[in-house]
């Protein structure tokens, strides 16, 4: 259940319940499935020893135990982006038949149906086999929403590109929604220094809803998004 990865974006929407797109990255691979009528997005991280982590156990745990499988078959972590319900509904499931790890950022953790094995605060660095992925901290959507920065080791296709998975902080057109003007401010500032300011161009996102994009589309586009309040 796969289809192949292309350098560009042709291949940045998945159908709910549809074929994982996989993205091979040299000894990493990285697997997108969306898992719900909202169009949650799940992310399965795989390490060459066979390690895997996955980002956002957000709904139908069948299908999201059947994309473990697709890799190597185990589940180390289970990453939670953000406290919201739709992204961590199959958590229980997942974490019942895999023993997964459990990790949130620390602000959001207490609000998870699962309790956290470990918190995360930002610059902290999670592991997957021998693949470190960053935590980039983005506050706003929720106080404790966080982000993974996964940096594309010498053997992949484009080394040293940066893979982000952004939950709900960023999307393709802009941040992910907030209730507070203050919030707001808060997310953009985090947004603009910790990713923007940060990474490259060629850096693919993979949001928590709908297709993927890149910092380099959504660059020229940070000035209309602060001007604008959403």
């Amino acid at each position: 259940m796969m289809r192949g990865m292309t350098d560009d974006l042709t291949d940045a929407h998945v159908e709910p319940g549809g074929p994982a797109v996989v993205h091979r990255l040299g000894s990493v691979t990285v697997r997108k499935a969306s898992v719900s009528e909202q169009d949650n997005n799940a992310y399965l991280v795989t390490a060459g020893d066979g390690s895997q982590l996955l980002v956002d156990a957000a709904d139908d745990a069948g299908r999201l135990l059947a994309l473990v499988a697709e890799g190597s078959g185990r589940l180390d972590t289970v990453v939670t982006t953000h406290r919201h319900w739709d992204h961590h509904r199959a958590l229980p499931a997942v974490v019942e038949a895999t023993g997964a790890a459990v990790l949130a950022g620390a602000d959001d953790a207490a609000e998870l149906p699962v309790a956290a094995t470990r918190t995360l605060a930002h610059g902290d660095v999670v592991t997957v086999g021998d693949v470190e992925l960053e935590v980039v901290a983005l506050r706003g959507h929720t106080p404790g929403s966080v982000a993974l920065a996964l940096r594309e080791g010498d053997d992949g296709p484009r080394p040293g590109r940066v893979h982000l998975f952004t939950g709900d902080s960023l999307f393709p057109g802009g941040v992910g929604r907030t209730w507070a003007p203050e919030d707001f401010t808060s997310l953009m500032d985090d947004v603009e220094s910790r990713v923007f300011a940060r990474f490259g161009d060629d850096t693919r996102v993979y949001p928590g809803h709908g297709d993927d994009t890149t910092l380099g589309r959504e660059r020229p586009l940070l000035a209309q998004w602060r001007a604008r309040g959403w």
